[in-house]
């Protein structure tokens, strides 16, 4: 009776914390690629084994990264772009971010509330497709790019604490990949 509960709960609150889109019948207007202009804080490329798996760059209005004392992840306008080099499936994507929410530290309540939500937004990306993630500091939006000029809004994240979540798993000091997001973050050496 207890799981039942708090299983409903977390289904009202994933439905008050977050506006999820499917997918976007129609490409997003330009207004909303003003990221695009913004200048690259940083960017880096995964490998695993000899395999390059992504290229990504971050990308913020003043190109600059500013996390305050304290906080996970910075809680100013970001766009974090990730260039596939190889076709990862859908559930790849989710196993790979509920294991680095994991080992990041969040509840397991969070964990199962946000993977929810996220297994509506995340698609199989195809070699040289892309995923950009664009925040406001407190929200995001996850765009999905088949080709370089066909666009689409997979879905946005209004709850802050996933918005600084997601993020975390690239940008904050306690990733997985510490090299990987010293490059994105701007960070040499």
């Amino acid at each position: 009776m207890y799981k039942w509960v708090i299983r409903i709960s977390l289904l009202v609150a994933m439905m008050l914390s977050i506006s999820l889109r499917a997918e976007a019948d129609k490409p997003q207007g330009e207004r909303q690629d003003v990221w695009r202009d913004w200048p690259v804080v940083g960017q880096a490329t995964l490998s695993w084994l000899f395999w390059d798996v992504y290229h990504s760059q971050l990308r913020s209005p003043d190109g600059q990264y500013q996390k305050q004392p304290g906080q996970e992840v910075a809680t100013h306008p970001l766009a974090l772009e990730i260039h596939y080099l190889r076709t990862i499936r859908r559930e790849q994507l989710l196993e790979a971010t509920e294991k680095q929410w994991q080992k990041l530290g969040y509840s397991a309540a969070n964990i199962e509330s946000w993977m929810a939500q996220l297994s509506h937004l995340f698609p199989t990306v195809e070699k040289d497709q892309r995923l950009v993630y664009l925040s406001d500091g407190q929200h995001g939006q996850l765009w999905y790019f088949p080709t370089p000029t066909d666009k689409h809004v997979r879905g946005e994240v209004i709850d802050p604490q996933m918005n600084e979540a997601f993020l975390a798993i690239w940008l904050s000091p306690r990733s997985d990949y510490p090299r990987l997001r010293n490059q994105l973050v701007g960070k040499r050496g």
